[in-house]
């Protein structure tokens, strides 16, 4: 299998924009239509993810050490739509199909190979999870609504109990559906390390156009029910490292960093930690006087509050990866940046700049959570 090509390959298609997405999933409902019932009927963010899922994978085809937690991550929680190993096999036809029709005369028997060894691989990887998952886990929990609060019109804290025990680490996200959006899944943090109650606490950001954040935000009551998948992802504490911690929150990306900030605070001996809490203006920092009171309680905290729109703000002003930069010098920290994509990149950007290493840095985009 030859990396190199697979990524040339990848680039050329994805040069075609939406066009591949739409193809891959004619081709995959008019030859398997029993598979369309896994899916949300608008497809539009769904599209989106696809492509994502496929740049994210090409990307790191050549280093499987990193690409293997991502896939048993997808693998796992592709168990709440229904997916079962049968349906694989129909995906890496249509695949290959799509891949086939934009590559053109470029789709040689070499490419063909390269690919069809990649997603078997994928597959293998992803089907392996979900089994082992199945094992111990549901494909999904059931939530109670114990509690929303509505922080800003378009901001609200919500928190959940679910009727199972749902093991996570403090950093990890979940996703959400609600009868009410059906087969609209979207991921959020818990803000909360794990409680011996079940419950959890949700940060939630009303987006233009998201269906299910616009639900979740403003439309949900207390004794509502939503379905809770597996939890995923790799923006987890460290609590073996010896150094200072700075966590980077932008908006409701605060959430993780929360979790792991009470996680942190559990330990004998804490480090030293600074949180950069950032928003667009105040009413923004939606957070801030829960923040605040955990930074007094806790000599070991400070707390950095921001915002980029507000001229009479008396604390610090300007996008939050330039108050970061000019606040201190990172190299001996350990990062965690969570919130909105530009702020994320630029804010791991102004850190590697500054010197700190590459694998000092933990990021969440929410970018992929949109909707």
């Amino acid at each position: 299998m030859d990396a190199q090509r697979l990524k040339d390959s990848f680039a050329h298609v994805a040069m075609h924009g939406d066009e591949v997405p739409l193809f891959f999933y004619a081709d995959l409902f008019l030859h398997h239509p029993e598979t369309r019932d896994l899916f949300p009927v608008s497809m539009a963010h769904q599209r989106g993810r696809l492509v994502q899922a496929l740049a994210t994978t090409v990307s790191n085809v050549d280093n499987l050490e990193t690409l293997r937690p991502l896939l048993e991550d997808l693998g796992r929680d592709h168990r709440k739509f229904g997916a079962v190993a049968a349906h694989y096999p129909a995906v890496g036809n249509s695949l290959l199909t799509t891949l086939a029709h934009f590559c053109g005369d470029g789709w040689t028997e070499d490419l063909a190979s390269d690919w069809a060894a990649a997603y078997e691989i994928i597959a293998q990887v992803m089907v392996q999870a979900a089994r082992e998952d199945e094992a111990h886990r549901p494909a999904y929990w059931d939530a109670t609504v114990m509690a929303h609060e509505r922080r800003r019109f378009d901001i609200a804290v919500l928190r959940l109990a679910v009727e199972e025990p749902l093991e996570y680490l403090p950093g990890q996200s979940v996703s959400m559906e609600s009868s009410k959006r059906p087969r609209l899944w979207r991921f959020y943090s818990m803000a909360n390390a794990p409680r011996p109650d079940s419950t959890m606490d949700f940060h939630v950001r009303m987006l233009d156009g998201g269906a299910l954040s616009s639900h979740l935000a403003r439309g949900l009551e207390v004794g509502g029910r939503l379905r809770i998948g597996s939890p995923v992802g790799t923006l987890t504490y460290d609590g073996q490292s010896a150094r200072d911690v700075l966590l980077v929150a932008g908006s409701t990306g605060l959430a993780p960093l929360k979790a792991i900030l009470e996680q942190i605070s559990g330990q004998a001996d804490p480090p030293r930690v600074h949180l950069f809490f950032g928003a667009s203006t105040a009413d923004g920092l939606y957070d801030l006087p829960d923040l605040e009171k955990l930074a007094a309680q806790f000599p070991w905290l400070t707390v950095v509050p921001s915002v980029s729109r507000e001229p009479g703000f008396p604390g610090e002003r300007g996008s939050l990866p330039d108050v970061v930069a000019r606040s201190g010098t990172w190299r001996d920290h350990d990062a965690y940046v969570s919130g909105p994509t530009g702020m994320v990149e630029a804010t791991m950007q102004q850190l590697l700049a500054q010197g700190v290493p590459e694998n000092q840095i933990r990021v969440e985009d929410f970018g992929w959570s949109e909707g």
